[in-house]
């Protein structure tokens, strides 16, 4: 009886190195390849390019490899209890980094039944890291940009969306990433508001700035990044004129719109019931989001609604109704709006939320309750967070100060401590000839 091998890939990008462990697994016995599932993946490391179905694909074709099978988390231990492979078979690159843990906690499991583990050398000149770079080097198109939003919300506990009010905060969010607890950390989206990009153009954040021009943001948001971005579509305008929104950002690539369920002038939700604000009925906008949804070409765009009942103080109850109203005329998903300091009154109706027959994602706005924790809000059923002007906010005060700084010492000298150094700013957005 042949030995039974164990191999855990992510396959997004295979290469050589990868084809040589799965050679030396062959050589030990019958392979199963535990391939790891998009949760498990965006768990510790950004969504694959490509989806388990289609991975799955892939692996099933490489010689040597006799059968596939889900891998659900980053730990092996799951799969070798059910299996009890003779062998495990990974490259040495794993002894340090992210991944430690993970093998020493393979060891002590194959030891239960006698197993080893078979640690291949690393293949030099091959890494993942180099090659996923120069795949978004590359870009994306609009269709695998406007799927992964859905991906993102199947595989991860919250979606962490940061705002970009234009080319370079969408660089922002497309490149920053630290390393913490042993798992890489990044934003998942880039969120583009009515707020900061009329701030950015100067002018009031009261639909002020046409379709066209915030189309024009979106534009160059998208030549500049890979991952989804979600549009802040205000109140999505006339019934009419809605169809031709949906179908502008389905086309571009846009994954998600949200619109709000308020009618007349626009006025930032944050004021509350300090100014005129008027909520829209539950019909009208329901119908909305009818047509909207009519609209669309495919199945992967997503339109959000968004409450504004806690924001005009007309209380929990009046919420709930509307999202079941909403969710019943084809929303993709909840926004759920709050201007209050705490976030109690986001958190009561998560709790009353979970009670609904019919549910869909939930997404939350942390921009005046900003204590809470991404943890807190997906324990408390929130799929998405969008911090929704946080780049605009911060440059402002680094901007102004250094402007004063300026003026104060009539030179720029003083000022050189506020300020990135220009080769870095260069060397940001790379030409065409440098990539």
């Amino acid at each position: 009886m042949d030995k039974k091998v164990y191999v855990g890939l992510s396959a997004d990008l295979v290469h050589p190195g990868h084809l040589n462990v799965i050679k030396v697994a062959q050589g030990l016995g019958t392979v199963i390849v535990g391939l790891l599932t998009d949760k498990a993946i965006a768990s510790y490391k950004r969504l694959p390019y490509m989806s388990y179905e289609q991975r799955k694909i892939v692996v099933e074709n490489i010689k040597g490899v006799d059968e596939v099978i889900p891998q659900d988390t980053l730990d092996y231990v799951p799969n070798l209890q059910k299996i009890k492979p003779d062998f495990v078979v990974h490259g040495d690159d794993w002894k340090t980094g992210i991944q430690k843990e993970v093998r020493q906690r393979v060891i002590d499991t194959l030891q239960e039944w006698g197993g080893k583990l078979v640690e291949p050398p690393y293949t030099a000149n091959i890494s993942s890291t180099k090659l996923n770079s120069a795949l978004r080097e590359v870009g994306t198109t609009p269709d695998i940009r406007r799927q992964r939003l859905r991906r993102l919300l199947d595989a991860k506990p919250i979606v962490r969306v940061l705002e970009a009010h234009n080319g370079l905060t969408g660089l922002i969010v497309e490149n920053t990433s630290i390393i913490h607890n042993n798992s890489k950390k990044e934003f998942d989206c880039a969120w583009i508001s009515s707020l900061t990009d009329s701030t950015a153009k100067g002018k009031p954040d009261i639909e002020i700035i046409d379709f066209s021009s915030r189309m024009d943001t979106i534009h160059h948001i998208l030549e500049a990044t890979t991952k989804p971005l979600i549009v802040d579509g205000d109140t999505g305008g006339l019934l009419e004129h809605f169809p031709y929104m949906v179908r502008t950002m389905e086309r571009l690539g846009v994954s998600a719109v949200i619109i709000e369920d308020k009618i007349g002038l626009k006025r930032n939700s944050l004021f509350g019931t300090e100014v005129q604000q008027n909520q829209d009925s539950i019909e009208n906008f329901s119908r909305k989001i009818i047509t909207g949804k009519k609209a669309q070409v495919t199945t992967e765009f997503m339109i959000i609604a968004r409450i504004e009942s806690l924001i005009l103080g007309k209380g929990l109850d009046d919420a709930l109704k509307r999202a079941q109203a909403y969710i019943a005329a084809g929303a993709d998903a909840i926004m759920i709006h709050s201007n209050k300091n705490t976030p109690d009154e986001i958190l009561a109706f998560c709790q009353q939320y979970k009670n609904l027959d019919q549910k869909v994602p939930l997404v939350a706005v942390p921009s005046t309750y900003s204590q809470i924790t991404e943890k807190e809000l997906a324990d408390a059923g929130v799929s998405m967070v969008i911090y929704a002007n946080h780049l605009i906010r911060s440059a402002y005060p680094s901007m102004i100060k250094t402007a004063k700084t300026i003026l104060l010492h009539e030179r720029a000298a003083e000022a050189e401590q506020y300020c990135a150094p220009i080769k870095d700013i260069l060397n940001l957005i790379p030409t065409e000839k440098e990539q």
